[in-house]
């Protein structure tokens, strides 16, 4: 299966990418500098320049041509202001979609957030507001597409290694943390789980293995 992933150089996708060529699949990352090459191919991936913040939807679609599935796991980053969050976490997600439809790729996962599909609450932080914003802004538009698509909300992240035991539910779901790796290893199951096709599934860390938590959806 080859998989191109929007914000390759990221914590999941790095994860995403190495246990994606572990199994002798073909992750490719999309990336936006030439220094961070060395990592995607660490990984086992193809690495492949494009800035998802100035390429148009033929640039991408080409990068998508003969793939089987496309990620985004694309986001501004802890450190970027608000604008950022709108130009990626919105806008690149919906680039990448329009681009999919454009190159027949049908079978799309979109990493979102616990809190997206509601308004900030009020009093959050600017920047916070933001990035849910963009995220639901960006689910928004994916649910409108011709595309086999899943949404996953993943709460707080974190960088303990995986334990493979998750949460995997139709929001709402409780508060919780959750693994980057374990977030990689639900990404996988589900680019192979046509039950979850048309759905937007919320995870934190539980303790049902992950192929159970995907086939139970």
């Amino acid at each position: 299966m080859r998989v191109v992933i929007a914000g390759g150089h990221g914590k999941i996708a790095l994860h995403l990418e190495r246990l994606l060529a572990g199994r002798g699949d073909e992750p490719v990352g999309l990336i936006r500098r030439p220094d961070q090459e060395p990592d995607i191919r660490a990984t086992g991936a193809e690495a492949v320049l494009c800035d998802l913040e100035k390429a148009g939807v033929d640039e991408v679609a080409a990068h998508l041509a003969g793939a089987d599935a496309a990620v985004f796991a694309a986001g501004a980053g802890p450190n970027s202001g608000a604008p950022r969050k709108d130009t990626v976490d919105r806008a690149a997600a919906v680039l990448l979609a329009e681009a999919a439809e454009r190159a027949g790729v049908r079978r799309f996962v979109q990493i979102s957030s616990m809190g997206a599909g509601k308004p900030p609450e009020p009093g959050s932080d600017e920047v916070w507001a933001a990035y849910l914003t963009a995220k639901t802004a960006a689910e928004d538009d994916l649910r409108t597409r011709d595309l086999d698509w899943t949404i996953l909300r993943p709460g707080a992240l974190t960088d303990d290694p995986g334990t493979g035991l998750v949460a995997l539910s139709d929001p709402p779901s409780p508060r919780g943390r959750v693994p980057r790796e374990d977030v990689a290893a639900v990404i996988v199951a589900l680019l192979a789980a046509p039950g979850s096709h048309g759905r937007t599934l919320e995870l934190i860390g539980g303790d049902t293995p992950v192929p159970e938590a995907v086939r139970g959806r």
